[in-house]
């Protein structure tokens, strides 16, 4: 069959803007670990705020969202969330704007509690992508990141 063939008859086409097709893969990857998490009552972007977070210390939210790659509304939005579940402090800085935002002692209890969800489903998708083609994706994923902000004076 040839590529034009199997493009019209396939579910999943090649495409060919690379956007699209990151955004193809991460919707279906966070379809995945959305399911998973739900059952300890988190979301992906959640998940990974507090994976970040214990790792990071305590950092100020602008910082956060640079790390995260993430706009400050829906930044926002979601550390909201998570502080009224009292899984964050904060405290304000010198600047009345400025919030620096931490884990709370109920924030390392959830990250503590989803792990095993999560290394469940990263070993799910490990699996099925294979080790080669896992760390080749990782890598790739952090070099589009650092390539696209980079550009954007970051």
């Amino acid at each position: 069959m040839s590529e034009a063939a199997e493009v019209r008859t396939s579910k999943l086409p090649m495409m060919p803007c690379l956007c699209g097709s990151m955004r193809r893969a991460t919707r279906a990857l966070t379809q995945v670990y959305e399911r998973e998490l739900a059952a300890v009552g988190l979301s992906a972007t959640q998940m990974t705020i507090l994976q970040l977070l214990s790792r990071t210390g305590e950092v100020k939210q602008g910082q956060l969202g640079e790390m995260l790659a993430m706009d400050s509304t829906s930044l926002t939005r979601t550390l909201s969330i998570m502080r009224r579940e009292e899984w964050l402090a904060e405290r304000r800085g010198k600047d009345r704007r400025e919030r620096w935002i931490r884990l709370s002692r109920a924030g390392v209890r959830k990250l503590r509690d989803a792990e095993p969800v999560w290394e469940r489903v990263q070993s799910q998708v490990r699996e099925a992508l294979g080790e080669q083609d896992w760390n080749q994706l990782t890598r790739l994923a952090y070099r589009a990141t650092a390539v696209t902000k980079k550009g954007e004076g970051q």
